[in-house]
């Protein structure tokens, strides 16, 4: 019999994904001895509908890009090649019953859990891990198992830096270099 998995699960738009992501990601990892981190883009995000999201074929490819050679990390497209709205409560039922499961989200995300499709059942089928946010405070959700993660503020977000680059100021060092690449490559943001 196979040991079970201790999978944290990071998702997002990714649109781009930053080194905000990757330090929550690798601070969860070892805070909570987790064994994999799957970033997770989500396809057709449901609490951005009706504002601009960029093509998910860009936001996976880069997803994939900003794990590229972690051994820890994983890139997992079930969200990004989902057909309708992304709900994270059908991840989290596409896995197996035998991992354990802990969603990685920043605060200003943990504290609107109870506007989520279906949250109860989100949080009775993950603990929740906490990223600190500029602005926001780990708040207590009912039935949340909430973890904060002992991590520095990275004060970057993916709005800030879509508007750096769109007025051509540059974000190298907040994405890694093969995501800048490709951002830069394609015209992204732009």
């Amino acid at each position: 019999m196979l040991p079970d998995v201790r999978r944290g699960i990071l998702g997002g738009t990714f649109d781009p994904p930053h080194i905000g992501h990757l330090v929550a990601g690798e601070t969860a990892l070892h805070q909570l001895h987790l064994d994999v981190v799957s970033f997770l883009p989500a396809g057709a995000p449901w609490q951005k509908a009706g504002r601009p999201v960029t093509d998910s074929d860009h936001r996976w490819e880069m997803t994939k890009l900003a794990v590229e050679g972690i051994d820890y990390f994983a890139a997992d497209d079930r969200e990004v090649h989902r057909p309708g709205w992304t709900y994270t409560i059908d991840t989290l039922e596409s896995l197996p019953e035998s991992e354990t499961l802990v969603l990685i989200l920043g605060a200003d995300a943990a504290a609107a859990l109870p506007t989520w499709h279906r949250w109860r059942e989100v949080v009775a089928r993950a603990a929740i891990a906490v990223a600190p946010r500029r602005g926001a405070e780990p708040t207590a959700v009912e039935g949340a198992d909430l973890i904060e993660l002992d991590m520095p503020l990275i004060d970057v977000s993916g709005t800030e830096l879509r508007a750096r680059l769109h007025r051509r100021a540059s974000v190298r060092f907040l994405v890694r270099d093969r995501v800048w690449d490709y951002l830069t490559e394609h015209g992204l943001y732009g």
